[in-house]
Formats: structure tokens, C-alpha cells, sequence
């Protein structure tokens, strides 16, 4: 790939991976409509390094505190890894051929538009998830476990999901974003070995490497942007991102203007 289509993917990571429009749908999208060939996990490793960087440097001090005096926080991680680590394990084995698939993206833009929908009638929360019992931290890993699907918001069912059980606007995003750590890490580490197996050139790697700079600084704003307007309780608006983009891809498809990306 050229160093365009890597920093346009880069922008478009860093982008939705934190706002709630879900990153994994527009990259599936964005990769049929620009025609780039799969090639083997490198981008992705490369992308999300990127992304998972910027919520280190956001969320740093809480993560020390978790090292310090909330331990009791990191096995609530842990459990809520699980359903993520079991679905995306499953279907990586089976069905990966579901996460290149921009139709069924399409249609997920329209659930998570729905989700986010939802946000506007949820009573506000006043628990914190310091005091989250471990069915709570699961209950919310299932909700991350559902945006393995392209097109389902990991950062928007996560925060739907914890604010269903009650908790507070900046706690429902702050635990989401502390649960995408062992997530994204793990999915990393995962697909490493692809990466081994298939190394890119030293051209390659700069490429790839200035990607995941692109991601980190735009994952930076992005991730800011949230808080600020999660405070505000804006996160519905992405609904009427969400779901025209869904209809337009639906249309596309049904025009056979969009297809799978090509697989080397």
C-alpha cells in the first residue's frame, strides 16, 4: 500500500476507534471502496499499536492508580476480557471471512446507531465501576464481545453497556476504555505471528510505522473529544453518523459498487 492509503486508514483508526462509530466498519469499508489487497495482519497490528498508545497517554494516571490502590479493578478487567477473547478467538478460527465483510458492516452501523440512540433515555448513572461486582465487569465484556462483528462500536456498546447498569458518564467511558487495553493488546499479540510469518520490507515497516504515528496523534484528539463530549451527553449524536452511513453502504452493496476487499 502507499503511504496515502496507510495515513487515510491511520486518520480513520484513530478516528473510530474511540469515537463511537466503530473502526473496524469503516476500515472493512474503506478497504473495498480504495480496492487495497489484505495484507496479512501487519496494518492492523500497526494501526491499533497506534490507537492503544493514545489511551495509555490519556489514561495513564488512572492505570497507575489500578497498579497501586484500585487492584481490585484489574481481575474486574480480566473477567470482562473473556467474553471478547472467546468470540474473537472463535470466530478468527472459523468465520473470520464475517470481518471483511462491508454488507454485514453496513448493517451493524445501523445497530450501533440504534445503541447509541438508546443513550438519550438511559437514567443517569451514579455508581462508579471501582464498586462493580465481577457479573457487572462480564456483562459489559459481552457488550465488547458483540463489537468484534465490523460495524458494532466497541467504544459505544461498552459505554451503552455500562451505563445500563448504572454507571456514571465518565465511569462508563473510563472503564470502557481501561477494558480495550487488555482487548487490544491481547488481539495484538495474537496476530504478531502473522506478521513473523510474513514480515514486511524495511520500505514496508516505515510505512507501517508512520501509520501508527498518524493513529496515535489522532487517536490523542479523538479520545479527548469523547470525554469532553460524553460529559455533555452528545454520544447519541453519532446515531446520525451511524446510520445513513449503514443505508449508504447497504446501497452501494445492493449496486455491486462495493465488494470484500481482495485476499493475497
Amino acid at each position: 500500500m502507499s503511504w496515502i492509503d496507510v495515513w487515510v486508514l491511520a486518520v480513520v483508526q484513530g478516528i473510530a476507534e474511540f469515537l463511537p462509530i466503530s473502526s473496524s466498519g469503516h476500515l472493512v469499508v474503506l478497504g473495498a471502496l480504495m480496492e487495497i489487497k489484505d495484507e496479512s495482519a501487519s496494518l492492523e497490528i500497526i494501526l491499533h499499536a497506534g490507537t492503544l498508545a493514545s489511551i495509555l497517554v490519556v489514561y495513564w494516571q488512572r492505570i497507575w492508580a489500578l497498579l497501586r490502590a484500585d487492584r481490585r479493578v484489574v481481575p474486574l478487567l480480566v473477567v470482562g476480557t473473556v467474553p471478547a477473547a472467546i468470540v474473537g478467538l472463535t470466530i478468527k478460527k472459523k468465520f473470520e471471512f464475517i470481518l471483511h465483510s462491508p454488507l454485514l458492516a453496513g448493517c451493524m452501523f445501523l445497530v450501533t446507531g440504534g445503541l447509541l440512540l438508546t443513550l438519550r433515555w438511559l437514567p443517569k448513572g451514579d455508581t462508579s465501576y471501582q464498586s462493580f461486582g465481577w457479573w457487572r465487569a462480564l456483562v459489559v465484556g459481552c457488550f465488547q464481545a458483540f463489537a468484534i462483528l465490523p460495524g458494532v462500536s466497541r467504544s459505544g456498546s461498552t459505554i451503552v453497556g455500562g451505563r445500563l447498569l448504572g454507571l456514571k458518564n465518565d465511569d462508563a467511558v473510563t472503564f470502557s476504555f481501561l477494558l480495550a487495553i487488555p482487548a487490544i493488546l491481547g488481539a495484538t499479540v495474537l496476530a504478531v505471528k502473522d506478521l513473523i510469518d510474513a514480515p514486511p520490507s524495511s520500505e514496508g515497516m516505515g510505512v507501517l510505522l508512520s501509520g501508527a504515528v498518524v493513529a496515535f496523534l489522532v487517536g490523542l484528539v479523538s479520545l479527548r473529544w469523547l470525554i469532553r463530549w460524553s460529559r455533555q451527553g452528545r454520544l447519541d449524536w453519532f446515531a446520525y453518523w451511524c446510520i445513513p452511513a449503514g443505508l449508504l453502504v447497504m446501497v452501494l452493496w445492493y449496486w455491486g459498487l462495493i465488494d470484500a476487499p481482495v485476499k493475497n
